[in-house]
């Protein structure tokens, strides 16, 4: 089995590098390799490495930029997935695909599920729901995946920000209106893995049903400030030298050029039934992957 993956340097991409290894030949293209602004550069791509599977971990993350670049955030989030899945169906590859909880408005008080209707009230948010029904309307094979707060022991993210500040500040003012639950990186990508060999498996002999949007994130939910709280006194317990504290502050106390969803918790019962996946709490994932910077 031959396996393109886009982003590979990306926090998801560098796991998911590792993760596919063990399911074939895989050829991972970087930002160098794959330009996702050059539409017809990923057709070429594709149809010059006919792949069987191909994974995109490439986006536009940037929240608050993408308010003012939303037509570069449409195009890398929204109208090059549906490039990738032309071409994808053109060879009769499958397609695995990243979204996100910010595709909803956060208006729910109970985790989302994958039927509930998306409502972005974001730049970010709009442009990774084009790439969804981009995907969905292509007639290629998918699957979507959504996922939340990701983050990894390397790359830019939030606990990355968190143990450099922790090392700096006396104080953290980290918000706690907002809900959802942090994603270790590692887990998007070795669920990844086990998904797509089921999914190949089972696609021989007829017995899954593909194109299905899942969501997929760790148990339980946290604020921005529990999560931050978390992170710090897990690092005390690495450095007693660390004396920070996180206090709580609202959204309104906090200046964003992006509207950000209350609450995004992403129900994952369904990928863990019908993947049979095993998966654990945030507050583990977060303690292994501080293990691993440590």
């Amino acid at each position: 089995m031959k396996i393109l993956l886009f982003g590979k340097n990306g926090q998801v991409g560098w796991e998911l590098n590792r993760s596919l290894q063990p399911l074939g030949e895989i050829v991972a293209l970087g930002r160098d390799d794959a330009d996702f602004s050059n539409l017809e550069g990923l057709r070429c791509i594709i149809s010059n490495i006919k792949p069987d599977v191909v994974v995109n971990a490439v986006a536009y993350t940037a929240v608050d930029k993408a308010e003012s670049e939303e037509d570069l955030a449409t195009i890398i989030n929204g109208i090059a997935p549906g490039v990738l899945a032309e071409e994808a169906s053109k060879i009769n590859a499958l397609l695995v695909h990243y979204s996100t909880d910010y595709i909803f408005d956060g208006t729910n008080n109970h985790p989302y599920l994958e039927s509930d209707a998306p409502n972005p009230i974001n730049a970010y948010g709009r442009s990774k729901l084009a790439g969804e029904r981009a995907i969905q309307s292509s007639g290629c094979d998918f699957i979507i995946l959504r996922t939340s707060w990701v983050y990894a022991s390397r790359g830019s993210n939030f606990l990355q920000t968190i143990i450099r500040l922790a090392k700096e500040k006396n104080e953290l003012k980290i918000i706690d209106d907002q809900v959802g639950t942090p994603t270790w990186a590692r887990y998007i990508a070795d669920s990844t893995s086990c998904m797509i060999s089921k999914i190949l498996n089972d696609r021989v002999s007829d017995n899954i049903e593909i194109n299905e949007i899942f969501h997929l994130s760790n148990k339980g939910q946290c604020s921005w400030y529990q999560f931050a709280d978390e992170i710090v006194n897990r690092l005390k317990e690495f450095d007693q030298s660390i004396r920070t504290e996180v206090r709580p502050i609202s959204s309104d106390q906090y200046a964003s050029v992006a509207d950000r969803p209350k609450y995004t918790v992403l129900c994952s019962d369904k990928i863990e039934r019908e993947m049979l996946l095993q998966n654990i709490g945030w507050q583990s994932a977060v303690e292994l992957c501080l293990d691993e910077c440590m």
